[in-house]
């Protein structure tokens, strides 16, 4: 198959392939056979990923128009280094979390299978679109069927403080929704064009577009939580089903940090001015502290994990002020690493509960012993996420540092490596829990645990986790795809 029938192939399975398969288990219900088809599709598209990779290694970025159009009309999908990280990490999660939540939906009761199945495919459907689309109105298109698929998903746990949650994520989410679809009306009013590598082509720097950039950054930063605007999130991840937790911190928070990359570093790059880039540096840097300081005051299990995000998306703000090659693959690198380590968190997290029915921090004393293999998980992903060598963190924070170091802005390295200290901190908070012992004249939790956790439950958060790891000796070999059409001086054209 050559590059230009997988260039169509690929992406229009990868979009179409997972809302065909939903319409059919809405439809059809068909649920048994849902979970094997899911993983057959994701195995399918980690095949054609590789090839695919490859020709746009050696071909360049991708520009394809659907629908027979000219640019500028067409549907366009558009593949460079950022979209391929993303359509990988999103590929891996959503076939690991598949194998999880089919094992967890056994074990449920009630088993919510029937919205779950529907909605986790649309959600897998409308991430792919988001990460392909190459103009700014099918970008707010795809974001939108993002979070009609994550809003519900966060209702399933059947408890108020889900519905609580829920509902406040979908009231940021709105008003996200309404001031990212100002700025691109902005955009067009302006420009007369949404495609993204048109408007890289032809806009100059105008003031309507600069308020169009600044709208749809506040739009997004509501939906991704970023700080300061992240109060949904908290309570909204903690009361999720574990396999919807693990998609909402890894991916869905990370799609919409996403487009401000895209927005900041692409087609609007000559719309915002240094003072600006230092203002999303350091709110970038504030998220990080703040949620870092947060996550040690929280005593429950998923609270922390989830501030954890908020804390670790600050990172990607990093990127706008030192604008480099180092902070390109840094800021992708510590995406992919986050993706992973994160969703191998809280899947790790979710079995905890299930078999101590609480997420306090202190029942987890003696789960070292009987639910090892899940400390496990969250001492190696902590490591990832800290930044500790050999994870991939460490690669992603030794390039930011050095981006810092090399643009002369050396504050950027003391946040980046004060937040590491944090995160190492609130992580070894968790771990001291665990290795607790219980007391033997007391009924705690780890007493009074039911059930054998299922090879499907355990293992794809350890091979997540141990992902997480091995990322860090894969630094050398992924950089080049990383740098394919990346915005800024230095990187492979």
């Amino acid at each position: 198959m050559g590059l230009t029938e997988l260039s169509i192939l690929l992406p229009v399975l990868m979009v179409f392939g997972p809302l065909l398969l939903a319409l059919l288990v809405f439809l059809a219900q068909w649920q048994r056979s849902a979970d094997w088809l899911g993983m057959g599709l994701g195995l399918i598209l980690l095949a054609l990923l590789t090839p695919f990779s490859g020709a746009v290694l050696l071909e360049g970025p991708l520009e394809m128009q659907l629908g027979g159009h000219d640019r500028g009309l067409a549907i366009p999908f558009y593949v460079d280094g950022l979209t391929l990280a993303m359509l990988w990490l999103n590929t891996l999660l959503f076939l690991f979390i598949q194998v999880y939540a089919g094992a967890w939906l056994q074990l449920k009761q009630p088993a919510p299978a029937a919205e779950f199945r529907p909605l986790f495919l649309l959600l897998w459907s409308g991430l792919n679109a988001l990460f392909l689309s190459g103009d700014l109105f099918n970008l707010y298109v795809t974001l939108e069927i993002t979070t009609l698929a994550a809003v519900p998903l966060v209702i399933l746990s059947h408890g108020h403080a889900a519905m609580a949650a829920a509902m406040r994520y979908l009231l940021f989410a709105l008003v996200g929704s309404i001031i990212f679809l100002l700025g691109v009306a902005l955009v067009y009013a302006q420009a007369g064009l949404l495609s993204l590598p048109l408007l890289q082509e032809q806009a100059e720097p105008h003031p309507a577009l600069t308020v169009a950039l600044l709208a749809m950054t506040a739009g997004v930063a509501m939906k991704a939580a970023l700080f300061p605007v992240h109060a949904w999130l908290p309570e909204a991840h903690a009361s999720a089903p574990s396999p919807a937790s693990a998609l909402l911190s890894a991916l869905v928070a990370k799609a919409a940090a996403y487009l401000i990359l895209r927005l900041w570093m692409g087609p609007l790059e000559a719309q915002w001015t240094p003072a600006m880039a230092q203002l999303m540096g350091a709110l970038g840097a504030a998220g990080i502290i703040y949620a870092s300081i947060q996550a040690l005051r929280q005593t429950r299990l998923k609270r922390v994990i989830a501030y954890s995000t908020v804390a670790q998306l600050g990172y990607l703000l990093l990127l706008i002020p030192m604008a480099s090659v180092l902070a390109w693959n840094g800021v992708i690198y510590h995406a992919l690493t986050h993706g992973l380590a994160k969703a191998a968190l809280f899947l790790a997290a979710g079995n905890l509960i299930m078999v101590l029915r609480d997420d306090s921090l202190r029942n987890l004393a003696g789960c070292d012993r009987v639910l090892s293999k899940n400390i496990l998980v969250i001492g190696l992903a902590g490591v990832a996420i800290a930044g500790l060598p050999p994870t991939g963190g460490f690669i992603a924070k030794w390039w930011l540092i050095s981006a810092a170091l090399e643009s002369g802005q050396w504050w950027w390295a003391v946040v980046i490596g004060l937040g590491g200290l944090l995160a190492a901190a609130y992580i070894f908070r968790i771990l001291s829990y665990a290795f607790f012992s219980p007391d033997p004249h007391q009924e705690t939790p780890i007493h009074q645990a039911q059930g054998q956790l299922t090879r499907a439950l355990v293992w794809p958060p350890v091979i997540l986790a141990f992902l997480a790891i091995a990322l860090g000796m894969a630094g050398g070999l992924l950089a080049p795809f990383l740098e394919i059409a990346a915005p800024v001086t230095g990187a492979q054209a």
